[in-house]
């Protein structure tokens, strides 16, 4: 049985947020087309292709989608490092309404030599028994001479055999492959090894030893050690392997007043560079700004320089979640004897009844990623974010969005996320961005309200000379909407007109309690994400919204 397609009902005019603003949720949707019976998608048959084609004509008219909302980071008893069962995490993340979540145990020989295979039969239970839920397994690959990805594969009869038979080739802590210092011995051989890797993987789904696999770079800018060479050179090993990194991290809670101490900040982003980080990044990139990764948030920074490039390099959140603020269970006690690397699995939590130590929010509490498809099921939810139909949002910031570029008096549906619209140079184009907002309080208690809405445009220079740019100086904000007030699903239509240059846009907008001028000046981002003083850092009171980009390919450019 293949993935099957999104009901022919719909009006195909009517976007997921004016669906929800009639009182058709994602899930009534979904329903309404039988996609959550037992039988949904496991079969052979190949998912649409998503990946952006080069389009020959003028204009573009990308399909309808629903918003699938997920985590790609959630670690539980498989991890070395965290407290929760594998059905604690699952029953989070269907109360918190997520739709797909990708378990990403940490890599080490416990868990290549027996966690991971233990992880899979249980993993195969709550497929069978709640096929409501897209549960992935994945792994969380110690990048060698740099940080962490999540690495999964759709499931599959070698799901699990491909991520340890990775794990045990490739990782870079288990190979000893850490050093990335500039200048040190090992560092080319351990970078060339990342990019080996992620060819591997590629070479897996080329042959179809596994039906699909993705890779997406975790809290990149940390440590500092993920250098712009190493990132772009692992987007140009396999594009359509490694597709993004995360735009904001998880550990949210770490700095809540009075919680964890006065030094903390959102997203545990309390380091300093060390000898391993890349030299050329600031002090300040090792800080979150409105909870998002330095590299994310400032305009014209990191992120913007590898778009600037005229390649998609997507980007999601997620709750990272080891151990959640206030919770009260304990790691279990180890019988005598055993451990992790025997075992490969923690012992079961225990309930104290006490708050303890955490900095995370349950999988879809906080931090939520969705994903634009076509169809129900685990290769529809990896094809949509392989095509850059993803927007994030904090604090249940808003309930839908969709965007659509068209060309002026163009009656298609017009290009959304991710992709690339065609035009001449003079075209007048109209950005359309359909919101629909927060109608329930979210787990705080807060009914969010969105304050403004920024289109961010940036000039396409193709590649770059030098590999180790973070900075694309002609990318700013060019439009700030005012929404305060506004309530229920309303349309914002942005025009924009395609100069001497291909350019992309992409759209950001907060709850408007906290912003200043961004990293880079007022001149480029008036109202941005700006760092909070540590140990004071309530996320309630500071949540965003961020979109992938819509290029626009003028002719002759």
């Amino acid at each position: 049985m293949t993935e099957q397609q999104l009901p022919v009902w719909a009006d195909p005019s009517v976007s997921p947020a004016e669906l929800d603003a009639q009182g058709v949720s994602r899930r009534q949707l979904m329903r309404r087309a039988g996609l959550f019976g037992a039988a949904f998608t496991l079969g052979s048959a190949a998912a649409p292709a998503f990946a952006a084609t080069e389009n020959t004509g003028f204009g573009g008219d990308d399909p309808r989608l629903a918003y699938l909302v997920g985590d790609h980071h959630v670690h539980s008893v498989y991890s070395h490092d965290a407290k929760y069962t594998f059905s604690q995490q699952a029953q989070a993340a269907a109360k918190y309404g997520l739709d797909w979540m990708v378990f990403n145990e940490h890599s080490n020989f416990g868990h290549a030599y027996y966690g991971a295979a233990m992880e899979h039969k249980e993993i195969l239970k709550a497929r069978a028994e709640n096929p409501r839920q897209l549960i992935f397994q994945g792994l969380e690959w110690y990048i060698p001479a740099a940080e962490h990805c999540t690495v999964f594969a759709a499931p599959g009869p070698h799901e699990v055999d491909l991520l340890t038979q990775f794990e045990l080739a490739y990782d870079g802590k288990l190979l000893g492959y850490t050093e990335g210092s500039a200048g040190a011995t090992d560092t080319a051989r351990n970078e060339a090894h990342a990019v080996k890797a992620i060819q591997w993987l590629a070479e897996q789904r080329r042959t179809g030893y596994v039906d699909d696999v993705l890779v997406l770079a975790n809290h990149p800018l940390r440590l500092g050690i993920d250098s712009p060479h190493e990132m772009r050179g692992w987007r140009d090993a396999a594009p359509e392997i490694m597709i993004g990194m995360e735009g904001a991290p998880g550990a949210q809670g770490a700095a809540i007043p009075g919680w964890r101490g006065t030094t903390s900040i959102r997203g545990e982003y309390e380091n300093k560079p060390s000898a391993q980080s890349w030299s050329g990044y600031p002090a300040d990139a090792y800080l979150t700004y409105g909870g998002f990764d330095w590299a994310t948030a400032t305009v014209g920074g990191l992120w913007d320089s590898m778009l600037a490039e005229g390649r998609l390099f997507s980007i999601t959140t997620n709750s990272d979640n080891h151990r959640t603020v206030f919770d009260t269970w304990k790691n279990g006690d180890w019988a005598a004897g055993q451990n992790f690397d025997n075992t490969g699995r923690l012992p079961d939590p225990v309930n104290t009844d006490t708050p303890q130590a955490g900095s995370d929010f349950w999988p879809g509490e906080f931090s939520r990623t969705h994903v634009g498809v076509t169809r129900y099921g685990y290769r529809a939810v990896m094809a949509g974010l392989r095509a850059g139909r993803v927007w994030l949002d904090h604090g249940h910031l808003l309930d839908g969005l969709d965007v659509r570029l068209k060309r002026e008096r163009d009656y298609s549906r017009g290009v959304t996320l991710g992709g690339r619209l065609r035009v001449r140079k003079g075209d007048k184009l109209t950005l359309e961005v359909t919101v629909t907002t927060a109608s329930r309080p979210n787990a705080q208690g807060i009914l969010p309200e969105l304050a403004h809405v920024d289109v961010i445009r940036g000039a396409v220079r193709g590649p770059v000379t030098d590999r180790d740019t973070w900075k694309a100086p002609d990318t700013k904000v060019v439009q700030t909407k005012d929404v305060s007030g506004r309530k229920g699903t309303y349309t914002l239509r942005i025009p924009l007109t395609a100069g001497d240059e291909s350019f992309y846009v992409r759209l950001r907008g907060s709850d408007g309690n906290r912003h200043g001028a961004g990293y880079l000046g007022a001149s480029v981002d008036p109202n941005g994400p700006i760092a909070h003083e540590p140990g004071n850092g309530d996320p309630w009171a500071d949540t965003w919204f961020y979109s992938n980009p819509v290029f626009v390919d003028v002719a002759g450019a």
